[in-house]
């Protein structure tokens, strides 16, 4: 089903879920939830505000309860937990799966976290513990313990004799992990392998040795990459000496990459990925209030600049309207160029072999564009005004700023990653500031020289 057809189902199921609260059947609210999987419920909650959610979770039994919070997004699932005990939050742990587990207990208080940890069985809370020592953006944090280990030196009929007396592997299963008896990690064995292959053969014969064990400490942004790049579906989790630890599955992975997209967009306006659309609106003016703090202060700052040109501005207004203009076209300028570094970046792409290269080709890519869209500019400032001068002048201030932005864009997301900050996060504000300043800065700089001195 492609993409437009589920967004209409989705729609529809919140038309029929809204129209059913607004008249108090609970019935239909009920009926309703329960055909539906688990992660469309936790959709339709992500999609209504606080008092409809609260109204739909009660219709849902304890079973629902733990396979939507499995389901629902970081924020929904904190504010739904926060009003759990210790006790219900255990029993919901030890249901899912264990990198849900995990995601679960990642979003409460430390001290709650340790009293859901203390009220689970033994067993459970040690796989959990094994999880939770790596960090949660890792692969160890994203690993699965759940898996299932056959021995090199066995044949295919007794590997397939075992598989019998489990009763069942783990979800997303798709190849059996060889390992030594000292739980070195060897290789993969497909699950066809089993069908198609004679039962006297043994699995060292058989058996995958080119899928790489994935060290616990890879951070996740590149195992979504090794995923990628090698088309897995599961792959082997390892410690420093080879020691196999779990898998990490495609649904994880699929999570990772969603979840870095969700963070370059939202981080380009200062939000969190996970940001609750319908969260209390003092939670939410407290989570924006930080990001506006900062853009005031740079805004501030352009004001600033511009007001050492109070005096031209006060005797030439042309420069005033045209102001804008230049200011906008380097902000636009340099967003493309920051976009497509950033990208770049997360791919992997970029490294000091061909920084040089990218550097030159936007400063060629901004003289060209800059060179045309003055003349262009230019030409409507004259006729605009009628001033030749005018128009000299915004056009070698959009020369300026546009080359100026280029450069700004492509290098500034380097020069953060550098300095351990995020790029996707605060290059939008610095390379605004930038562009501003080295806008009014050349345009009313040139227009005080060449209009008032």
């Amino acid at each position: 089903m492609n993409q437009s057809a589920e967004e209409s189902r989705h729609q529809e199921y919140l038309h029929a879920l809204s129209e059913a609260i607004e008249l108090g059947d609970f019935d239909g609210v009920k009926g309703l939830v329960e055909i539906l999987h688990p992660a469309e419920v936790a959709s339709l909650l992500e999609s209504l505000p606080q008092r409809e959610r609260d109204l739909v979770w009660e219709q849902l039994d304890s079973e629902q309860h733990t396979d939507v919070l499995a389901e629902a997004e970081d924020a929904v699932r904190a504010s739904r937990m926060a009003r759990m005990n210790a006790e219900e939050l255990a029993a919901i742990a030890q249901e899912v799966d264990l990198d849900d587990a995990v995601d679960i207990l990642q979003d409460l208080p430390e001290d709650l976290a340790d009293e859901v940890l203390l009220a689970m069985d033994e067993q459970d809370r040690a796989r959990l513990e094994s999880v939770m020592r790596y960090p949660e953006d890792t692969a160890g944090g994203l690993m699965n313990t759940d898996v299932v280990t056959v021995r090199a030196d066995v044949t295919i009929e007794t590997v397939m004799r075992y598989l019998r007396r489990r009763g069942e592997i783990p979800e997303k299963t798709n190849r059996l992990m060889v390992v030594d008896r000292h739980n070195l990690y060897l290789g993969a064995l497909r699950l066809a392998a089993l069908l198609i292959n004679d039962a006297g053969r043994e699995v060292r014969t058989l058996m995958e040795t080119d899928i790489p064990g994935i060290p616990a400490s890879m951070p996740e942004s590149e195992v979504a990459k090794l995923f990628e790049q090698r088309d897995l579906i599961s792959a082997p989790v390892v410690d420093e000496q080879g020691l196999l630890l779990g898998r990490i599955t495609v649904d994880d992975v699929m999570d990772v990459i969603r979840d870095e997209g969700e963070h370059s967009l939202m981080g380009m306006a200062g939000l969190h990925e996970e940001e609750d659309m319908f969260a209390p609106v003092l939670r939410t003016a407290r989570g924006r209030a930080l990001w506006l703090g900062i853009n005031l202060a740079t805004a501030l700052f352009a004001s600033w600049v511009i007001g050492w040109f109070e005096a031209t501005l006060q005797q030439v207004v042309a420069l005033a309207i045209l102001m804008p203009v230049v200011a906008s076209m380097g902000g636009i300028a340099g967003t493309q160029a920051l976009t497509v570094v950033i990208r770049g970046m997360a791919l992997g792409q970029i490294g000091w072999s061909n920084l040089r290269w990218l550097m030159l080709k936007e400063l060629m890519v901004g003289i060209m564009n800059s060179l045309a869209w003055a003349l262009v500019v230019g030409a409507i400032a004259m006729l605009w005004f009628g001033d030749v001068r005018l128009g000299f002048i915004v056009g070698a201030a959009l020369v300026t700023n546009l080359v100026a932005a280029a450069l700004t864009g492509a290098g500034l997301p380097l020069v953060l990653r550098g300095l351990s900050i995020d790029p996707a996060l605060a290059g939008g504000v610095i390379l605004t500031t930038v562009t501003d300043v080295v806008g009014f800065v050349s345009f009313l700089g040139l227009g005080t020289i060449f209009l008032i001195a």
